[in-house]
């Protein structure tokens, strides 16, 4: 099976780790790709959001299964010029992709499923915010107001703050720039990731993660698209897992069908484990970062069978998926700056190293590694452990040097501790 990737971030280089391991994966071909990618595929350069372009690669490739890694290209439609073209691909119609491109599509996905989730409020005119702001947050009394992009915001498009000031200036700010603003209540408990391959009503599950979208230690600075994550989840129960399966992805991938949104894909949903059971934070049509990198690392079944499965009808055939031993934890490499406008262009040394997946870089013409973006580097660590986990991952982040670059000195940190519960 010839397999192409679409995309250039640390998922992609993740998926592409994973996808080698497959003995039926026999070539490998990314676009467009980074420094990390070109390792491992072909490497070609394409215009992610032409479908025209991305179906003529897969031809030029011989692809037998496209898979698309990004959202923008899903939301755009990508997924249906190529399965149009005769070629299995690997993520949702433009149609299904609502559920992660439009916030309001979604909503109303879960209450016709009657999955539980935050209340909310989409606010379209400034005139409107005001009233609208004084429903949400406090004194209304929710901790925190939440005021969220309703389109795509590649994860940095929300704020959670308990000033009523700097909830009011982003959502100002989106509605200058255009963008109708949804605005929700505030959910408490810990998060968690959980990643479903899915083919109309068929779904299952990967391992459950967590990750940390806050820039500093702590939970603290402003929101990313994500600053590492670990996985499994040691303080997770077996039956609330069962119960998100049966009672929130099940539902929604069943309403998509009933619509004739039919989902096939990955469906991502992020989930609050409240007080009152898991509530839904959002949905996302495709792997998210760096999750993907974490809970691949232990995928032991293999990548692609399982992707080509989901893209030809015949994922409810493939039965249980396997999974290593022990834990896995990512810990991302953001620029200077990050999440601000990046600081770019500064040679990495040690990025080579085995447990390196990159993102944000390129290879100059003298063979230097670059950063190229907001978050350059995932280092993944693997262990017995979450603790062991989190030592390998951080001895790996020891060797490697960036100006200016930070990171997360956390991640999975409370949970290798026993200080996170359900």
């Amino acid at each position: 099976m010839r397999v192409l990737v679409i995309g250039s971030g640390g998922r992609e280089h993740a998926l592409l780790l994973a996808l080698r391991r497959d003995p039926q994966v026999t070539a490998l071909a990314i676009a467009p790709g980074n420094a990390g990618t070109a390792r491992l595929a072909e490497q070609h350069a394409v215009d992610v959001t032409s479908g025209d372009d991305v179906v003529a690669l897969a031809r030029e490739v011989a692809a037998d299964l496209v898979v698309i890694g990004p959202e923008v290209p899903l939301v755009l439609g990508v997924a249906d010029a190529v399965r149009a073209a005769g070629i299995a691909c690997f993520g949702p119609s433009k149609d299904a992709a609502r559920i992660e491109g439009s916030k309001a599509f979604a909503k109303d996905v879960m209450d016709a499923a009657g999955v539980r989730t935050a209340s909310s409020e989409i606010v379209d005119s400034p005139a409107k915010l005001d009233a609208a702001l004084d429903r949400f947050g406090p004194p209304s009394g929710d901790p925190a107001w939440v005021v969220k992009d309703d389109g795509l915001a590649a994860g940095k498009g929300v704020v959670v703050t308990a000033d009523r000031d700097a909830a009011r200036a982003h959502a100002a700010s989106l509605l200058d720039d255009g963008h109708p603003v949804l605005l929700e209540s505030f959910l408490d408990g810990p998060e968690v990731s959980l990643f479903c391959v899915v083919d109309g009503e068929t779904v299952v599950p990967l391992l459950p993660a967590q990750d940390f979208k806050r820039v500093g230690d702590g939970d603290t600075g402003l929101n990313t698209g994500g600053m590492g994550a670990y996985a499994p989840l040691p303080w997770l129960p077996e039956s609330v897992l069962r119960d998100v399966v049966g009672g929130i992805v099940e539902p929604v991938a069943a309403e998509l069908v009933k619509r004739g949104s039919t989902f096939s894909g990955l469906l991502y949903v992020g989930l609050a484990i409240t007080a009152k059971g898991p509530a839904v934070v959002e949905f996302n049509c495709r792997f998210g970062d760096p999750e993907t990198q974490a809970v691949l690392a232990l995928l032991d079944s293999p990548l692609g069978e399982l992707l080509h499965a989901a893209s030809t009808g015949t994922l409810a055939e493939f039965g249980q998926l396997r999974w290593r031993d022990g834990a896995a934890v990512t810990v991302v490499l953001a620029a200077e700056n990050y999440p601000g406008r990046p600081r770019v262009g500064d040679v990495i040394v040690g990025s080579e190293a085995d447990g390196v997946l990159h993102a944000g870089t390129a290879r100059r013409d003298d063979g230097a590694v670059v950063s190229s973006g907001g978050r350059v580097l995932a280092v993944g660590g693997t262990g017995a452990d979450l603790s062991a986990a989190r030592e390998h991952a951080y001895q790996i982040m020891g060797s490697i040097r960036l100006p200016g670059s930070h990171f997360r000195g956390d991640i999975g940190l409370a949970a290798a501790q026993g200080e996170v519960s359900v």
